[in-house]
């Protein structure tokens, strides 16, 4: 078999990308990814599947949204048309651009990275000390330390293979060549509501299947039911109903579900979650063992149970978002220029902030209300609702909230929760307060907060804290 030997092996294209920076020049890099049938995937989920080409839909989105939920501001506004084909356009001539760009640069300016856009898996260990991965071409790359950053596969449970209707995930739903009349949705979670949102506001009908009470469980209560309910006034949302049967019908697709009925529609997004691709990589045979998630164990340095084997990301992490794998990926960098017996860098996951750019928005750090109380620590809790401060006011008086908890005993914040617009902007005070352990008085009172800005929405429910305390 041809081998060839790097100092550094990077399994993905994605956060792990980001590590071989000039501090890598003098060692040899290899980046394998196996890349998608949409434009080579260079780049990552995020870039080419995740969060920058939603994040474009959901604007044109939002901009639909506002304009048909301006009569009561006094101003007549109506969404004529959305062009679908022209969104879609936008995004992708900027996404794969920027993918193509990025391999480009890989390939042709840095020389000491060679770049190998094929599957790979682990070899059985040799006593040399050195990691062997097999491609799909059987050709053999050997590293003296290897970073996993391989993410994660969109998953679709066997009820949807079995069946004979078409199935999308958030893989492919973008790329559609023009905006379904009717976009069914199996789940409740972040993917589901973005994608209900994106599908709604651009003038598509909308049902979304949730197999549990609420959308957004792993939200606050407080939180998820008010999201529910506002985002059930615009979708067709099945509570308590799972997919029981799909087939396709004419061009389009039907499904039925527990609850006996059968909806129609012309497209079917799966969006049940995401798994980790640590089970595509014969882990076993270098001695690492996947964890009930189907996660690669590591410590706060990154490092695994193997010698001079890292991971990070979505393989690895307990929050799949870019921005913790962008934070694990730093800490690598470091520590593979420490040494792994000396790790310089420790991950930080004490408050990891998420968002969920539906319509409203949702925005969350640290610990919801049940939790820390089923953690015996006693709360002060206060709930601010927009239509109570001055830019909410402006806003028709907006639906949404600000929940605050903290621990009364520090005055500390331990979670912070929103639903509403720019519910995630707003969030980051909230995580400067947590990360910098500023009690939750100090900090409402230690500062000056724009009048009438909306982010007096968090100072006030600060301040609501402190009466609570």
């Amino acid at each position: 078999m041809d081998e060839q030997v790097f100092d550094l092996v990077i399994i993905g294209s994605g956060a792990g990308n980001t590590i071989p920076d000039h501090r890598f020049d003098d060692r040899s890099v290899a980046i394998i990814d196996k890349g998608s049938a949409y434009n080579g995937a260079f780049g990552g989920t995020c870039l080419n599947v995740g969060c920058i080409p939603t994040k474009m839909f959901v604007y044109p989105a939002d901009v639909a949204e506002e304009a048909r939920g301006a009569g009561p501001l006094g101003v007549d506004a109506e969404v004529t048309a959305t062009r679908w084909a022209d969104i879609r356009d936008r995004v992708f001539g900027r996404i794969d651009r920027y993918a193509a760009g990025g391999l480009r640069y890989r390939v042709e300016k840095c020389p000491n990275i060679t770049v190998f856009q094929q599957e790979a898996h682990f070899l059985p260990k040799s006593g040399d000390g050195l990691h062997r991965l097999e491609l799909a071409d059987g050709s053999v790359v050997t590293g003296r330390e290897v970073v996993i950053a391989a993410g994660s596969r969109a998953i679709v449970p066997p009820v949807f293979t079995a069946g004979s209707a078409p199935v999308h995930t958030s893989d492919s739903i973008m790329r559609l060549d023009a905006l379904p009349g009717h976009v069914i949705i199996a789940g409740s979670g972040y993917i589901a509501a973005e994608f209900a949102h994106v599908f709604a506001g651009l003038g598509s009908e909308v049902t979304i299947v949730a197999r549990g009470p609420r959308l957004l469980r792993s939200q606050d209560e407080t939180i998820s039911e008010l999201f529910t309910e506002l985002v059930s006034d615009r979708w067709d949302v099945r509570l308590r109903t799972e997919v029981t049967a799909t087939r396709a019908v004419g061009d389009g697709v039907e499904v039925d579900l527990t609850d006996g009925t059968t909806v129609a529609g012309d497209v079917l997004l799966v969006a049940t979650g995401r798994t980790p691709n640590g089970d595509t990589l014969a882990l076993p045979a270098i001695g690492i063992e996947l964890d009930g998630s189907g996660r690669i164990p590591v410590d706060e340095h990154q490092r695994t149970s193997v010698r001079g084997v890292w991971a990070l990301g979505d393989v690895s992490t307990r929050f799949p978002l870019r921005h913790v794998a962008n934070h694990e990926a730093r800490v690598t960098a470091e520590n593979l220029l420490s040494g792994w017996d000396t790790p310089t860098a420790t991950s930080d996951h004490r408050f990891v902030p998420g968002a969920v750019f539906s319509h409203p928005q949702v925005a969350s750090v640290g610990l919801n209300e049940s939790v820390a109380r089923a953690m015996g620590i006693d709360v002060a809790v206060a709930v601010q609702r927009y239509s109570d401060v001055a830019y909410g006011w402006a806003m028709g008086d907006v639906a949404g909230v600000c929940k605050l908890v903290a621990d009364r005993s520090t005055g500390l914040l331990i979670g912070a929760h929103i639903v509403g617009p720019q519910a995630s902007t707003l969030i980051q005070s909230a995580i400067t307060a947590m990360s910098f352990s500023i009690p939750a008085l100090e900090f409402a009172r230690g500062q000056y907060w724009i009048h009438p800005a909306l982010p007096e929405l968090v100072e006030n429910a600060l301040l609501g804290l402190a009466k609570d305390a």
